[in-house]
């Protein structure tokens, strides 16, 4: 089983780190983990989250701070930690990518930062809609605020435009805009195809993802069902995933997930 979704978020990197992560894993029957980091922990694309934190407002002031403390590791030291682990020899497979928030105006520097390195996988996803930080729990009264059928409707524009880019392998928790129960009043069955169409087009693959029910205590187990069923239509390939921040969520669910689907 995989596990395609994990972060270590730990400066510095170490082995030791990972193997708390593997040593879950293998508990629970895993025998690949992909580990990926957030674009936003490293120096180099400072530049793409200008949108979010320029803003003098309550929301630009709390995401500038909640950036000031993450945009701080140089994207070659956790170049080394991928070398050096790739020296050893460990009881999973381990992969190595980054979840990259996708800006549409950043798509070229996006592609000359993750040149040159042999990457098992990069991952796309969309956490930022005209810059606020929709699944933020410390501002998710913001959504009170919003249309929410517009949200959705933009949301899965950039979705569409990440996929169009071909930067990525991997499409991240393409239902995460749920993450605080607010839905819009229009039917997304042709929204839930359309993606699933131009997924099988580029030859991506999109996660079922556990993310919102284990770090957001989420009631739905993983992708909406609706959603589900236009991705196995169009045989998109998917990958299970926790979305873990810790080492005793490495796994978790993934044995119930492929039941499910």
């Amino acid at each position: 089983m995989i596990d395609g979704h994990v972060h270590l978020e730990k400066d510095p990197y170490t082995i030791d780190w990972l193997s708390e992560f593997i040593r879950v894993a293998i508990e629970r029957s895993i025998s690949e983990l992909y580990i990926l980091e957030h674009s936003h922990r490293f120096k180099e694309f400072a530049p793409a989250y200008n949108s979010v934190i320029l803003d003098d407002t309550d929301i630009g002031r709390y995401q500038r701070n909640w950036f000031s403390k993450r945009l701080s590791v140089p994207l070659e030291k956790y170049k080394n930690f991928i070398r050096a682990v790739r020296q050893g020899s460990f009881p999973v497979k381990v992969k190595f990518g980054i979840e990259i928030c996708y800006f549409p105006e950043y798509e070229d520097e996006i592609e000359r930062i993750v040149s040159g390195f042999d990457w098992d996988f990069l991952t796309g996803a969309v956490h930022w809609i005209d810059g606020w930080g929709f699944d933020h729990p410390a501002i998710k009264e913001v959504w009170k605020e919003k249309n929410v059928n517009s949200v959705y409707e933009k949301y899965y524009r950039l979705m569409e435009k990440l996929i169009h880019s071909d930067l990525y392998n991997h499409l991240a928790h393409p239902d995460s805009i749920k993450c605080f129960n607010y839905y819009p009043d229009y039917d997304l069955k042709d929204t839930y195809l359309s993606i699933a169409e131009l997924l099988k087009k580029h030859n991506m693959k999109t996660e079922f993802s556990l993310g919102l029910h284990i770090n957001y205590s989420h009631k739905e187990f993983g992708l909406n069902k609706e959603f589900l069923s236009a991705l196995k239509q169009q045989k998109v390939e998917l990958i299970t995933a926790s979305d873990a921040h810790v080492p005793e969520n490495a796994g978790k669910y993934i044995k119930e997930a492929y039941e499910f689907i």
